[in-house]
């Protein structure tokens, strides 16, 4: 890969569309005896993510659809594709499009940009559209219809499968980080901060990442464990790596100006991440 000293530079960007209000800290953990897995409210959101420079723009995930998300009990709070409009992006000049994995918050709008070369790991593809399907547990975090636009756009020549670690251009890569889901992949950034990483649900909070307390759904526990050293390997810096889902994204990042809800994650945090809240140990569960 290209030398990091002639790499290009880029803005990365988030944005928070939805939330899932209600939900307890105890269910962003596995383990019920997990000082953090507490019955007190936890806030837990739902962001995408653009990377631009001067020459390209890049959309990582899409977010989801209104009506799934309300089968689901989530709110959506703006159409993840009006929002960018905030940027003054259209679709149609996105070049490609980076599918972290394929769970149904992450590809509600696969086909929103028609003339982006959409990426996602081989191994993702294959258990989203393969035999473990036929079971309800593993398929619960899968949408049908996202799947098969997936299918639609291999059939049309645009999806191109990963099978491993690559460049999309200089300065933007993907790395596999399995786990969550067998073909999770992560997002590596050069940014005039340095490498940024956006871990999506390979740690979808601080917390999951940095007390080794993995989320509650996963598909092998030993690789989302191993995925924590993979993310950390990739970025400069804890505060490099961007989890999922973290509430304190939005407001621990500055905001763009003139586009409200859009954070800037290539510049340094304004506020100082704030650990979740602990239960003495006499009480754990």
């Amino acid at each position: 890969m290209t030398s990091a000293a002639t790499l290009p530079v880029y803005e990365v960007l988030a944005f928070r569309f939805g939330r899932h209000a209600g939900r307890l800290a105890r269910e962003n953990f596995l383990f019920a005896d997990d000082p953090c897995a507490t019955d007190a409210p936890a806030d837990y959101d739902f962001s995408f993510w653009v990377i631009r420079n001067d020459e390209r723009v890049i959309v990582v995930d899409t977010g989801f659809r209104a009506e799934t998300a309300a089968l689901r009990g989530r709110e959506q709070l703006r159409h993840p594709i009006a929002a960018l409009g905030d940027l003054g992006i259209d679709p149609a000049q996105v070049s490609d499009l980076l599918v972290t994995h394929m769970h149904w918050d992450h590809t509600g709008h696969l086909d929103a940009f028609p003339g982006a070369r959409v990426h996602l790991q081989e191994a993702e593809l294959a258990f989203c559209a393969g035999r473990a399907m036929r079971h309800a547990a593993p398929r619960r975090p899968f949408e049908a219809d996202d799947v098969n636009t997936a299918i639609r756009l291999l059939f049309e020549e645009r999806l191109q499968l990963h099978q491993g670690p690559a460049e999309i251009t200089p300065g933007i890569e993907v790395h596999p980080a399995p786990g969550h889901t067998p073909g999770l992949q992560v997002v590596r950034i050069h940014t005039r901060r340095g490498w940024v990483v956006l871990a999506s649900d390979s740690a979808h909070l601080w917390a999951n990442i940095r007390r080794r307390a993995p989320f509650p759904i996963l598909d092998h526990l030993a690789s989302m464990v191993d995925a924590y050293e993979t993310v950390e390997a990739l970025a400069d810096g804890e505060d490099h790596i961007i989890p999922g889902h973290d509430p304190q994204v939005a407001f621990r990042f500055p905001e763009l100006a003139g586009a409200p809800g859009w954070v800037r994650l290539h510049e340094p945090p304004i506020a100082p991440y704030v650990e979740p809240e602990h239960k003495p140990a006499e009480v754990r569960a």
